[in-house]
């Protein structure tokens, strides 16, 4: 039973593994980055400081900061050494059935994924504070798109990915159930501006591959 479904995990990898596409090779490799997420993060913690004030806006950057240490301790601090799991890209046995971009192959050892649990854990903390629907599906969809370029791109099995998010699920919810009394409601908060800055995010990703493609 657990070979069968090792052999499913690789199978489900290997068919969203990868394209012939540079464009959605670019894709991927930006939406993987950390960095250009960053403004729309400042973003956030700028509105509300706006409307909660900063004591508030510092505790919700509290949260983000624990839900990435907790998440990303277990995962990388504990699991991929004690596991030893080696990533897809990794794998002498994959090394003529996997597709690399620009040869890149990550760490040494992917289980579980670090990024399905980081963007899962803050995606679930910011979404049961702020509670609209718009801005939950945006934040469920950034953590989902960030997954699927870890499985395009090769540096980690399917398995990886639904252990990572379900780690993230836990980890934001019980960073929420530690500090909602302490920050309080923020469903108040108009985040129509966040909600167009985060779109505005998604099409600058979409159009620039292209153009760094060429």
């Amino acid at each position: 039973m657990f070979d069968q479904l090792l052999e499913l995990d690789q199978s489900v990898t290997l068919a969203l593994n990868g394209s012939d596409s540079l464009v959605m090779d670019k894709l991927m490799l930006i939406i993987t980055s950390t960095i250009v997420w960053i403004p729309m993060g400042l973003l956030l913690l700028y509105i509300i400081y706006r409307n909660k004030g900063l004591k508030t806006m510092l505790l919700v950057l509290g949260g983000i900061l624990l839900c990435v240490l907790f998440a990303d301790l277990v995962s990388s601090g504990i699991c991929k050494p004690l596991v030893e799991r080696l990533r897809p890209s990794n794998n002498p046995d994959l090394a003529d059935k996997i597709d690399l971009v620009n040869n890149y192959h990550g760490g040494r050892y992917g289980f579980f994924s670090s990024h399905a649990a980081n963007t899962m854990s803050v995606a679930v903390f910011l979404s049961a504070l702020l509670r609209r629907w718009t801005i939950v599906t945006l934040l469920i969809f950034w953590s989902l798109i960030n997954c699927w370029s870890r499985l395009y791109l090769g540096v980690h099995y399917m398995g990886d990915i639904l252990v990572g998010l379900a780690w993230g699920v836990t980890v934001g919810w019980g960073v929420y159930l530690i500090l909602r009394r302490h920050i309080g409601s923020l469903q108040d908060i108009n985040m129509r501006p966040a909600v167009i800055a985060i779109l505005l995010t998604f099409v600058i990703i979409v159009v620039s591959a292209p153009i760094l493609a060429a």
